[in-house]
């Protein structure tokens, strides 16, 4: 068995609590990360992807639930040393790469900032080997340290954020939609770039998008998230081949492939969320259709979810 990294239980991140305007971003999941895997999550813009991750990393303080890394509650109290410990081993990476980092800081001090507050450099030069050591990894040069970001394409200001997210060396990264604002040929550059590093450095990743190709190519399992909400939660060649939840099948149908035949003859299924006709009180949950696929279904749906799938098989 893997060991478990993060698990998060009823997680629920609320914004204007109380008001008529309250909006239920993150509404009740739970999910559990393994050591050295890649969980992705994905679903529609404002479905409350990004609001999950940035509350696992404690960037908004959770309205309820509980997020545990290693145990351990990163929504408890703590005291100004267990908040660094842990900032070392939870790191994100932004959508924007551009945003996140400060124009008016050179590439070496941007990079450096991680290593300076964790002390993990006994001297300049030191700091200075680390700071070379990752814009190569990250596939720039050493050249590269004493430039400001706007001299950098959007490609390489994303393996800046990747080489400032490694250098405190953590343990798990939240990569937020960190390909979505590139071309798609830098696309692929970047995600070779997080695998390879999965790989050397034993990385877990939180990877966040809505390109269910890419997720696929990089995922070993998929998380789908509707309104707050997660739908279905499954391996990811298991999703892809035995989509359960409508909107995980809307979603899937809704991929092209550069393939003009198929394309011709795709059918787009839309999905309608009135269709599902919960009664008050019923029991909806989060339940195991084959072993590691979750459905969030009542009753009565998860046998038809279990008919349909055994039927498939």
């Amino acid at each position: 068995m893997a060991e478990k990294l993060l698990e998060v239980k009823n997680l629920k991140q609320y914004f204007h609590v109380g008001k008529p305007k309250e909006v239920r971003a993150v509404d009740d999941i739970t999910f559990d990360i393994y050591k050295g895997e890649t969980l992705g999550l994905v679903g529609e813009s404002g479905c409350g992807k990004s609001t999950t991750g940035r509350s696992m990393i404690r960037l908004y303080n959770a309205t309820d639930g509980e997020v545990l890394y290693q145990g351990k509650n990163v929504h408890g109290k703590k005291s100004k040393s267990q908040l660094k410990e842990f900032n070392r081993k939870m790191q994100m990476i932004f959508q924007d790469p551009y945003a996140s980092l400060n124009p008016r800081m050179k590439v070496a001090d941007l990079i450096a900032e991680g290593i300076d507050i964790h002390g993990l450099a006994k001297n300049s030069k030191e700091r200075m080997e680390k700071v070379h050591e990752l814009l190569e990894i990250v596939g720039l040069s050493r050249e590269h340290a004493t430039r400001y970001p706007h001299e950098f394409s959007g490609g390489q200001r994303q393996r800046l954020g990747i080489a400032r997210a490694l250098a405190v060396e953590p343990e798990f990264i939240i990569a937020d939609e960190p390909i979505s604002a590139l071309d798609v040929s830098i696309q692929a550059q970047v995600v070779n770039l997080l695998k390879k590093l999965q790989k050397e450095r034993g990385l877990t990743y939180l990877f966040i998008a809505h390109d269910l190709s890419m997720v696929k190519y990089i995922s070993d399992r998929i998380g789908v998230m509707y309104f707050g909400r997660l739908v279905e939660l499954a391996p990811a060649d298991d999703l892809y081949r035995n989509p359960m939840h409508p909107y995980t099948q809307s979603l899937l149908s809704a991929i092209p492939l550069p393939d003009p035949d198929y394309e011709r003859s795709r059918t787009r299924k839309s999905y309608r969320p009135e269709n599902h006709q919960y009664e008050d009180g019923e029991d909806v949950r989060m339940r195991e259709i084959s072993p590691g696929h979750f459905v969030l279904c009542s009753e009565k749906e998860f046998e038809q979810y279990q008919a349909g799938y055994n039927h498939k098989k």
